[in-house]
């Protein structure tokens, strides 16, 4: 019995290449992937100024839901629209007001992104959370896992 035998595994999908990738990886290595991707805006008419920022922004349910077919993963969608514009827009407006740039990926992540990961892996009894981020991850002394800088600070993606 290999030791990803019968591992179930939740996967943030984005709908983007890391993620992507990520969930072909871990199929690979035996896996039981679900795909997860957060609903974060209202689906609109192709002219609506949300569905121009999905295009360009993250969280792209349908490119995510695509990936997951190729891949033969099961995917599901959670509908976080409440949180992320009470956690992330709301903040990112007052920030600005004030005269700061907060960033939204990391409100997001602390506020969204990774509560509502591991809601999803606890009511489906996954063994494992993962996503597409470039980190790396270290353990405190009690053993909890924790994001630290990737091996390049340009692509860093531990916030």
């Amino acid at each position: 019995m290999s030791f990803s035998e019968s591992k179930r595994v939740v996967l943030g999908m984005s709908g983007g290449v890391d993620s992507s990738v990520a969930a072909k990886l871990l199929k690979e290595q035996g896996y039981e992937v679900i795909g997860v991707t957060l609903k974060v805006w209202e689906e609109e008419d192709d002219t609506s100024v949300s569905k121009r920022w999905q295009e360009r922004g993250c969280c792209k349910v349908g490119m995510a839901r695509h990936v997951s077919e190729l891949l033969g993963i099961s995917h599901r969608v959670i509908d976080t629209r409440e949180r992320f514009q009470k956690g992330v827009i709301e903040d990112f407006i007052g920030g600005y007001l004030q005269g700061t740039t907060p960033n939204p990926c990391v409100r997001c992540n602390e506020r969204v992104k990774f509560g509502g990961l591991f809601q999803v892996a606890d009511e489906l009894g996954a063994d494992y959370i993962a996503t597409g981020h470039y980190a790396n991850i270290k353990h405190d002394q009690g053993g909890t896992p924790f994001l630290v800088r990737g091996k390049d600070a340009k692509k860093d993606q531990s916030y």
